[in-house]
Formats: structure tokens, sequence, C-alpha cells
């Protein structure tokens, strides 16, 4: 298996450090060459406490008549649906309701969902709930607009047909779909995750209402809350960062690392339930513009193959990828930098303190959230390691990775967080 190397924080052109990022925590920040982007957000933000309201009003500024929310039973159960209901009915719309969604959505759940929306004709979609029910009413669109399979639209801009206007209402800070055009949904046979992209399948409006989080059971709360974190840092360092995605994923981190432990201390604590959703959103849009890394490409076999929740999977691997991959001086620097806006360490902190701080903070938010810090505690033996690898290593995720990682290098990460 192979070893780790040595920690080296020398010249590496191949790719630029985030803006202002420091060589050291003390000198002059590095020349570097900006990468272009070309952004057009297609997502309307409207938040704020009790903004739920406004779903009926914003449904017919979209032209819809005829309504399908999707959701779950949890999200019924808690009282959200009959909410959203009671208004859309006030506001004069023929409504069905989808609430099969289920964790992980697969493309089984997209086609009972199509199905369900076939037969009423319906021409707006409500994604009322987690990212399970945003991707669901995601995926939904793609083949009730554009026909076929989901297997078809792997990848990205495969739809040719407009799509049907979507609103989504996240009940959770996670996964950040609400901002981005890509439905992440499991195929029913192989159990791989499929990031379906286009830019039609943005939502066009998506309403962050932190008064509907506060019904989140603590470790939905913690699971969630720790997948955002991973989309903050990991959107920092990818290969294809730019100052655009740099700023949201920034800002992101800010918002999100001291209000999670917030949350779960003061459940009903709205303002920070408010800065995590924000947070959640704004790692969601840095994710649209610079995608994910190598902590996402190992969970995602940890959650197909072993049933580990994605939250608490990424959130395992986390600092062992943070480590792994300060191989690289402009993602240590990116990271240190994150670090300093934390304030994790001082101005004096070299970027290898720096780097260690934040590894510390995540295994530390990780005991606040009651999650397990070993693979082991999460029921992975060491024979499972070989085939996790060779799954991990077929992710899309992994390729952004600021550092290109191969077999045996999630071979070694999985080792050390084995135990």
């Amino acid at each position: 298996m192979q070893q780790k190397k040595a920690v080296n924080y020398g010249a590496n052109k191949e790719m630029e450090p985030a803006p202002e990022i420091e060589s050291n925590c003390s000198q002059k920040s590095q020349n570097h060459t900006l990468r272009a982007f070309d952004v057009q957000p297609a997502t309307r933000l409207i938040f704020g406490q009790g903004t739920l309201h406004k779903v009926g009003a914003l449904a017919h500024e979209l032209g819809g008549n005829r309504i399908l929310v999707v959701t779950d039973e949890g999200i019924a159960n808690a009282g959200h649906l009959d909410r959203a209901l009671e208004i859309l009915r006030e506001a004069g719309f023929r409504i069905s309701i989808f609430k099969d969604v289920h964790e992980n959505p697969s493309t089984a759940d997209v086609h009972a969902c199509v199905e369900m929306a076939k037969r009423n004709q319906s021409d707006l979609l409500i994604g009322l709930g987690g990212g399970s029910s945003m991707d669901t009413a995601k995926g939904c669109n793609f083949i009730l607009t554009n026909g076929g399979r989901m297997q078809d639209y792997h990848g990205t801009g495969k739809a040719r047909k407009p799509m049907l206007p979507l609103i989504a209402v996240p009940t959770t800070a996670g996964t950040g779909s609400e901002c981005q055009s890509y439905a992440l949904i499991a195929d029913e046979t192989t159990h791989q995750k499929m990031a379906c992209g286009d830019p039609k399948a943005a939502p066009k409006v998506s309403i962050l209402d932190p008064i509907l989080t506060l019904s989140q059971p603590r470790h939905v709360t913690a699971c969630t809350g720790m997948d955002a974190i991973a989309h903050a840092l990991e959107t920092a360092v990818t290969k294809d960062r730019t100052h655009y995605s740099w700023m949201h994923a920034l800002e992101a981190t800010k918002l999100l690392m001291p209000n999670l432990s917030r949350v779960l201390e003061k459940p009903k604590d709205l303002i920070a339930r408010g800065h995590m959703q924000i947070g959640a959103a704004l790692a969601g849009i840095a994710i649209e513009n610079s995608m994910l890394g190598a902590a996402h490409a190992a969970a995602n076999p940890l959650t197909a193959k072993l049933n580990v929740i994605h939250g608490m999977a990424v959130g395992v691997m986390l600092p062992h990828v943070i480590r792994w991959n300060a191989d690289d001086p402009n993602a240590a620097a990116s990271y240190a930098q994150l670090a300093r806006e934390c304030h994790l360490c001082g101005p004096s902190d070299s970027i290898t303190e720096a780097v260690k701080k934040l590894i510390q903070e995540v295994k530390e938010t990780l005991q606040k959230a009651g999650i397990p810090s070993t693979l082991a505690a999460h029921g992975v033996k060491e024979s499972h390691l070989p085939e996790l690898a060779a799954g991990a290593v077929q992710q899309w995720t992994g390729h952004f990775n600021p550092i290109e990682i191969s077999h045996d290098d999630y071979l070694s990460i999985y080792q050390m967080a084995l135990a």
C-alpha cells in the first residue's frame, strides 16, 4: 500500500492559489494567474423566517397551474407539507403530492415520481425537504420533459427540451441542492450515484426559511451540517475553482464552522439555523462553479456499499483528505486562509500549523455532532477497503481534487481513517 508522502510546501504552478492567499501567514500574497469564469445565476434566492408563505405567489409568477409537491413522509409528519398545501390551495392551485422520496434517491424513485406527474399533468414542481426531495424533483423534471431514462442524463447538458419551473424549499441545511443544476441519483441496479446536470434543471426559486429546519432530529442536523462543511472545504481547493467559487466557499465556511456547534447546543436558535441555511446555499453555489473532491469520492462508496449515512461518511473522510491534499502548496495555503478567516489560527502561525488546526476543528466538530471519527466505528473492515478504493477512483468528483488520487492512494486514505 502506498505510503503518504512528506508534506512539501514548495512551488507548484499547476493550480492557482485562492485570492489573497499568502505563502506564509505573515508574508505577502503570491502573484497568480486569474482563472476565467462565466457566471449567470439561474436561481432566485429568498431568505427569511416565515418566507414559506410566499410559495403561492411565486408559483403564480412562474405560471404554474397544476403543482406536484415532491417530499417525504418525515416532512409530512413534521407538518411542513400541510402548511405548504394550505398556502398553495389558498392561492387556487390544483395540487398532487409525491411523498415517497427516499434517502439517496434511485432511478426507481424518480420513475415513480414521473408517473404521478404524468397522471396529474403537472406543470410546476416543488421540492420540499432535504436534498433527496429536491434531487428527486429534478430527476422527475428531466424525464417528464425530455423523456428517456435517468441514465441518459448522466453528465452535463444533455436535456434538449425546455424543463418545467421548479421551486426548491429546503428543510435542512446541508446539500445545497437548492442552488445547483445537478440531481444526484443512484442507479437502482448498480447503486452508482449519477450526477445529472443541466442549467435548465436548476430551481427557478429557492426559499430559505430557517423555521422549517427546527423540526430536524439532532442526528439529521449533525449529518447534513457535516455535509455542508465538507462542501465548503472541498470547493475551496478544487482544480476548477475560481475567484467566484472561492468567495462562496470562504463565506460558507465562516458561516458553517461555528454555527453547526451552536445549533447542536441550542436547537431553537433561529439565528444560528439561518446562518447554517445561508452557508449551505453558498456552498451549493460553490459546488455549481467548482465541483467537489476526494472526500466525496471516498464517501460515496461507503454509502452505496455499506450504507454509511452520507454526512457521516464524508465527515469521517474529510480530515484525512485535507491532510492528503496539503501536499499541494496552494491547497494548503487555501486551507490556511480558511482557518485564519474562522479564527482557528493566529496571523503568525505557519501554513502547516494552520492546516493542523483546521483538521483539528473538523475532528472536534465531528465529536460534537456525535459522529464516530473512524471507519471501524461505522462497521467498515479492512477487507472492505480494496472494493471501496475501486469504487472511489471511479467517482466523478475525485477528478476535481487538487491532487490526482489513484486507487492505491484511496487505499491509503481509507487505511488512515479505519481506526
